[in-house]
């Protein structure tokens, strides 16, 4: 190669410190988008709506929320209302813009890193609202607080208008609106809701959290039709949730098997040695099938990937029932331990834990990392358990019966 076409491909290729490109705030949302919420697909489409949603429940979380109402708007928007406290409006002094717009403008930012606004949050990436903003072609947010309504819209991100008072409201009335219509330049396979989707999502919701009312409606009809509405309000939680799940089932006893328990660790918190709490509510039933269906949630989020939580439940039950079986003669000394998958055959169950600094792997929170989580289940399930089976021998008499039938068909 001659020299002088040397010298024309080194310009070309010139790769200098200005080369390499910083993408400014929402700008690297759009043009990365399954980072932030896995994929642009159907999947990714909806949940957008669960980041909204996740931020009401966590009002609710917090004591402050009672209402949750989402809406498909005829054009596949959606609306989201809150009876929370309603974003904060005054000016955050960091960034000298008011706290509602960082929240929808900048990214990890929210009142979820330990600023004493939320206990337990299932929105903790901070980038929820923000996200939603930056992939939307619009969005608009309504604050509702001391009796005045604040506004302000953003197109693709970008802010229209500083916030604005639009009107009163009476003193009492707080809260947060959401409408956000997502962008097809971005979400090019699909930016049709699906009514059933978002249904079993807020359903699951409600379950765990529970005296909570969500609202899910779709106006999305022929002008001679009435709205589709659907309301979920579960005062019985999770029991509630395992009965649902075991509705098809025939139940192996009639009891939907129930604990709840905190458990405190130690954490260190500017520099000095703080007491957290970590909430644990674990319900399950056996039916008379073979499959196993054991779903965990960490702060009402879904970890389809199991993790500390998941093993914590799993050694407990191994562990209680063993003990149980060999205590009270059912297995002999010689014979060999229930092994867990025969423990939990035909198990529905379902694992919730409430914890103030969550680890989820990946931004799509698929699997929870703290390890305290195992040892607050393991032992507030070894706890109950082994007094419930010592109250209830007859139900203890037919789980034990049940794994070692498997056990023998295993073998």
């Amino acid at each position: 190669m001659s020299e002088e076409n040397m010298n024309n491909t080194a310009v070309e290729h010139e790769y200098g410190a200005d080369q390499i490109q910083i993408l400014e705030g929402l700008e690297a949302v759009r043009k990365r988008p399954g980072m932030y919420i896995g994929t642009t697909s159907s999947r990714g489409l909806h949940h957008l709506v669960y980041e909204i949603v996740d931020n009401a429940v966590d009002e609710a979380l917090a004591g402050f929320c009672d209402t949750i109402d989402v809406t498909i708007n005829e054009d596949n928007s959606i609306t989201v209302i809150d009876n929370g406290r309603g974003i904060p409006v005054g000016i955050n002094h960091k960034a000298g813009i008011p706290a509602v717009e960082v929240v929808f403008t900048i990214l990890h930012a929210g009142g979820k890193f330990g600023g004493g606004g939320y206990k337990v949050s299932g929105g903790l990436h901070g980038v929820g609202a923000s996200v939603v903003n930056a992939l939307s072609d619009w969005l608009e947010v309504k604050v509702y607080k001391d009796g005045k309504i604040y506004q302000q819209r953003y197109e693709r991100g970008h802010v229209c208008y500083p916030l604005k008072e639009i009107g009163t409201c009476e003193k009492e009335q707080t809260g947060t609106t959401v409408t956000f219509k997502p962008d097809e330049t971005i979400f090019t396979e699909t930016t049709v809701y699906e009514f059933d989707v978002l249904k079993q999502r807020l359903r699951e919701m409600a379950f765990l959290t529970k005296g909570l009312h969500i609202i899910l409606r779709d106006l999305r009809v022929e002008e001679d039709q009435k709205p589709v509405e659907r309301e979920f309000h579960y005062e019985g939680g999770i029991k509630e949730f395992v009965s649902y799940l075991n509705r098809s089932k025939k139940p192996l006893y009639d009891d939907v098997i129930y604990f709840e328990g905190t458990k405190y660790f130690e954490v260190v918190k500017e520099d000095e040695k703080v007491e957290v709490p970590l909430q644990v509510e674990v319900a399950f039933q056996h039916n008379d099938g073979y499959t196993e269906n054991v779903e965990c949630f960490a702060n009402n989020i879904n970890t389809p990937g199991g993790g500390m939580h998941l093993t914590g439940f799993k050694n407990a039950l191994t562990k209680t029932f063993n003990d149980y079986a060999k205590k009270n003669k059912i297995l002999k000394d010689n014979d060999a331990s229930l092994s867990g998958e025969d423990i939990r055959e035909g198990i529905t169950a379902i694992i919730s834990v409430k914890i103030e600094n969550p680890q989820f792997e990946g931004q799509t929170k698929d699997k929870l990392g703290n390890t305290e989580a195992r040892s607050a289940v393991d032992s507030v399930v070894t706890e109950s358990l082994t007094l419930y089976l010592e109250q209830n021998p007859n139900i203890a008499k037919l789980i034990c019966e049940k794994s070692l039938l498997a056990q023998r068909a295993r073998e």
